[in-house]
């Protein structure tokens, strides 16, 4: 079995980009599983945000969701590891984190999410573009500092599944890519196109804003 984790800030794509994960692998034959935001799921039904003491729980609920489901490949749209980003940011409260890296270890992907969508409002929980990145840096610092590997996803619709997919297909061994044109041009260019080399991955950002604004 892999367990593949999908992690970012909010409006970072996490959602989207795990419902087309589990879509296009499903349509290729193999045994997936998404398992959803519990604090999202969370939000909506408490029609609020958690407070500090009821972090721990929510995020404890993520761990037991993604460790219960039982699929060949098994798709989180998020872990812990974001709960605790939270905590700390919010309520200054690091003592999530510990619990949270030991769940991340026993991932078997973890999929960091780009910042180069827009930002985007949902009129109910999401704050802002500085949330967004403050939760990013405070996620690329613990992975980095517990060694914690991950690869970051960069790309716009097609674009962005395809670097998921191929991320997907090296921990599997196998081709993930086999009719969609869309998806399989570029291919070749993407172990450098979203490897987790941070300074790598900020020439990248650089580069595809320098495209876009010319």
């Amino acid at each position: 079995m892999l367990s593949v984790a999908l992690l970012g800030g909010e409006s970072s794509g996490k959602s989207t980009l795990a419902r087309q994960l589990h879509e296009a692998l499903a349509a290729q034959g193999l045994a997936t599983a998404l398992v959803p935001e519990h604090l999202r799921a969370w939000c909506e039904a408490a029609g609020r945000a958690p407070l500090a003491h009821e972090q721990a729980a929510i995020a404890a609920e993520q761990t037991a969701l993604i460790e219960q489901a039982r699929a060949g490949v098994v798709i989180a749209d998020t872990t812990a590891l974001v709960v605790a980003a939270y905590s700390e940011h919010y309520f200054g409260d690091r003592s999530l984190w510990p619990e949270a890296i030991a769940a991340q270890r026993r991932i078997g992907l973890t999929l960091l999410m780009g910042l180069d969508l827009p930002w985007q409002s949902d009129g109910f929980f999401r704050e802002s573009p500085a949330v967004r990145e403050a939760i990013d840096a405070l996620l690329r610092r613990e992975l980095q500092a517990a060694g914690v590997a991950y690869q970051t996803i960069y790309g716009q619709g097609p674009q962005r599944l395809r670097a998921a997919l191929a991320a997907v297909a090296t921990a599997l061994g196998r081709d993930l890519l086999p009719d969609d044109p869309a998806l399989r041009k570029g291919t070749g260019r993407w172990q450098c196109e979203a490897c987790s080399d941070p300074e790598c991955e900020h020439r990248l950002f650089r580069a595809l804003i320098a495209r876009r604004s010319g």
